[in-house]
């Protein structure tokens, strides 16, 4: 779950940096909706696309589903005979408001690219 001894500025410092490594790398600085899309195709595992709109909504939602496995809201169910894995939630995400939901996303977002590097 989220780590109490990290300070707000530490927190921040790590969004940062992490923004900066993919304006580095892709061109820009994405904004929340372009990682997850970016996650959800990297989950994926079958290349940049072409993805329609719907697609693209869905890739966006097995990233959403992915990262909150990191605190076990979540959990893989099965990958699908297209390659698609699909979760089971396994207990509720609180959100208390719009900028703790947005803390929260990042907070796994960071998670996520941490355990990549691993």
């Amino acid at each position: 779950m989220l780590d109490p001894q990290e300070t707000e500025a530490q927190f921040e410092q790590r969004w940062w940096e992490l923004m900066n490594q993919m304006r580095e790398r892709f061109g820009k600085k994405p904004d929340l909706n372009a990682l997850l899309l970016l996650i959800g195709v990297q989950e994926l595992g079958q290349g940049a696309g072409p993805f329609t709109k719907e697609q693209k909504q869905d890739l966006m939602h097995i990233a959403t589903c992915r990262l909150f496995s990191l605190s076990g809201f979540y959990e893989l169910e099965r990958v699908d005979e297209d390659g698609w894995p699909h979760y089971r939630l396994l207990h509720p995400v609180p959100f208390a408001n719009l900028k703790e939901q947005e803390r929260m996303l990042k907070w796994h977002i960071l998670e996520y690219f941490d355990s990549q590097e691993e």
